[in-house]
C-alpha cells in the first residue's frame, strides 16, 4: 500500500468523515479502490506512531498485510499499544469484506464501517501522541479529558 501518498492523522480523519457521509452509489462505484485506500490510511496512522517514536517502519508483512506488521512493530515495548491490535485486524477484515461482497448496499455499509474503524485508530494514535500515558484501553482518554478539565478550571478562575 506504499504507492499512495502518506497522509497526516488530520487528513485521515477528514477523509474518513467524507467516506462515512458519502452517497452509497458513489461508494460502490469505487469500492475496491476505497477499500485499499482505507487500508493505506491505517498504515499511515501506524507509520505516524513509529516515526514519532524514532523507529524505522518495517516493510515486512504479517499475515499478508503490512498494517499488521506495523502494529506488531509499534507494540514492542509498549503494552498499551496492544489495545489497537483488534482495530488493525478489523481494518483488514473490512477491506476483505468489501472486496468479497456482491450486494451494493452491503458493500457501502462495509466501507462506511471500515472508515469508522480507521477513524477510531487515527483518534487513538492521535491521543497517544498527545499523551503517551493514555492508558491500557483503546478508548481511554482520561489524560486528555483531564487536561481539558484542568484548562477549563484555570480559565474559570
Amino acid at each position: 500500500m506504499t504507492d499512495l501518498p502518506r497522509r497526516s492523522i488530520e487528513e485521515i480523519t477528514e477523509r474518513t468523515d467524507q467516506i462515512i457521509g458519502a452517497d452509497s452509489a458513489a461508494l460502490v462505484a469505487s469500492a475496491p479502490a476505497l477499500a485499499d485506500e482505507l487500508l493505506a490510511m491505517g498504515e499511515d496512522v501506524l507509520l505516524a506512531w513509529l516515526v514519532a517514536k524514532g523507529q524505522q517502519p518495517t516493510e515486512e508483512l504479517s499475515e499478508g498485510f503490512r498494517l499488521l506488521a506495523l502494529h506488531r512493530q509499534g507494540s514492542r515495548g509498549n503494552p498499551s499499544f496492544n489495545a489497537c491490535r483488534e482495530t488493525a485486524r478489523e481494518i483488514v477484515y473490512h477491506r476483505n469484506l468489501v472486496l468479497a461482497e456482491t450486494q451494493p448496499e452491503a458493500q457501502a455499509r462495509n466501507l462506511r464501517l471500515g472508515a469508522m474503524v480507521v477513524r477510531h485508530l487515527a483518534l487513538f494514535i492521535e491521543g497517544k501522541l498527545q499523551a503517551d500515558g493514555l492508558g491500557e484501553f483503546c478508548c481511554s482518554s482520561r489524560p486528555i479529558r483531564q487536561g481539558e478539565a484542568d484548562k477549563l478550571k484555570t480559565e474559570a478562575q
